[in-house]
């Protein structure tokens, strides 16, 4: 150091911090030997709070505004020096200047997959990213448990560890939440708020407060996704329909097949049994319309339907056939309350004789798994 810049260090007088860059949460104003001048002036701009250490003990915390260093406004660093009468210059002391804006588009994400549990699909795994907003709510908390002596003192120092920590409360608040794996994408704004509520005691520990938290994608295995997408459909779609439009698919694929004899001759079997169907149903017609005075059979007694609650909401009606496939992927179970035409309450589907045999061909969990 040149001797101006000594003379310079020992005649401060005008003490700031003029913030060019976007990530810098710490700085140290420099001088030499640390010695500010009496009466010096300290100019805290909107957005910083200046904070006085001496001795490696923390001192008086000056709102934005301008100064002039006197016993009267630095009462703790007064004490500390053992000031009754005022103080000779120049005085030792360091300065930090601490940034309390909003430091925005701090993003982060899980490197690995959350185990999370789900009363219908099990133990499955998931991902999840986003964003998040933070900035120092207490200065001299965040310079104790965070900064120390680092004299500038950036978010990348940090972000590693607010990450960690993030995805850490996320996974606990996930699982939390008690909201259905198919729930999620439709619930992101209140999976934000959830986790946020869950972050803020943690992040003040260290003199930070998270202003914003976003989750923008939660994402799944692609099977989850599949059965998710199939259960959505059905209560809009007609089932004897559905499988009658994989039967025509399955037999249209067959018939494309040319890799050999069988794959023509499953084709050919299965275009004689379509044409024998569409022949029988034109025969019907015929003879419905030859011999109107023949009786006709009396109509299909309707089959039975179940309304159920599935997470306290109404689902259905099923019949007996989707509620047996539900059971066979344990989404349908015994002590699942349902409800039919003609019943007076809501009952366990144990308890209800026409559902008796749907359990009964379910085999029993694996011993020992």
């Amino acid at each position: 150091m040149g001797i101006f810049d000594k003379i310079r260090g020992e005649f401060v007088d005008i003490i700031e911090w003029l913030d060019d860059s976007n990530d810098t949460m710490v700085y140290r104003f420099e001088r030499y030997q640390n010695e500010i001048k009496n009466g010096a002036k300290l100019t805290v701009r909107e957005g910083q709070v200046a904070v006085l250490i001496n001795e490696g003990q923390l001192a008086d915390v000056f709102q934005p505004g301008m100064y002039q260093l006197t016993t009267s406004n630095m009462p703790i660093l007064s004490t500390l020096k053992g000031w009754k009468y005022g103080f000779n210059s120049p005085f030792k002391a360091e300065i930090y200047f601490v940034n309390t804006r909003n430091i925005t588009a701090q993003k982060w994400g899980t490197k690995n997959p959350m185990i999370l549990s789900d009363s219908r699909f099990g133990m499955l795994e998931i991902r999840s990213f986003g964003t998040y907003t933070v900035r120092v709510k207490d200065a001299s908390i965040f310079i104790r448990e965070i900064v120390g002596t680092d004299g500038h003192f950036t978010t990348a120092e940090i972000a590693e560890q607010l990450k960690s920590l993030i995805v850490t409360r996320f996974s606990d608040a996930a699982a939390e939440a008690n909201i259905p794996i198919e729930a999620f994408a439709s619930n992101l704004n209140e999976l934000s708020d959830y986790v946020q509520q869950v972050l803020a005691p943690e992040f003040e520990k260290y003199g930070i407060e998270i202003t914003t938290f976003l989750v923008e994608n939660v994402s799944m295995p692609d099977e989850i996704k599949k059965e998710i997408f199939e259960l959505s459909r059905l209560n809009a779609v007609d089932l004897n329909k559905l499988a009658q439009m994989k039967a025509a698919k399955a037999m249209e694929k067959a018939a494309e097949n040319s890799s050999g004899t069988a794959g023509a001759g499953m084709g050919m079997g299965m275009g004689f049994a379509m044409a024998n169907q569409m022949g029988q149903a034109f025969s019907g017609e015929q003879q419905t319309t030859t011999q109107p005075h023949q009786a006709s059979p009396p109509p299909i007694p309707p089959s039975l339907s179940f309304f159920i609650v599935i997470n306290g909401q109404q689902n259905g009606p099923f019949d007996l056939t989707t509620l047996k496939q539900m059971a066979m992927q344990n989404q349908f179970t015994r002590d699942v309350l349902v409800w039919r035409e003609g019943m007076s309450n809501w009952t366990a589907a144990n308890e209800v004789a026409e559902l008796m045999n749907i359990f009964s061909s379910i085999p029993p969990p694996i011993p020992g798994l």
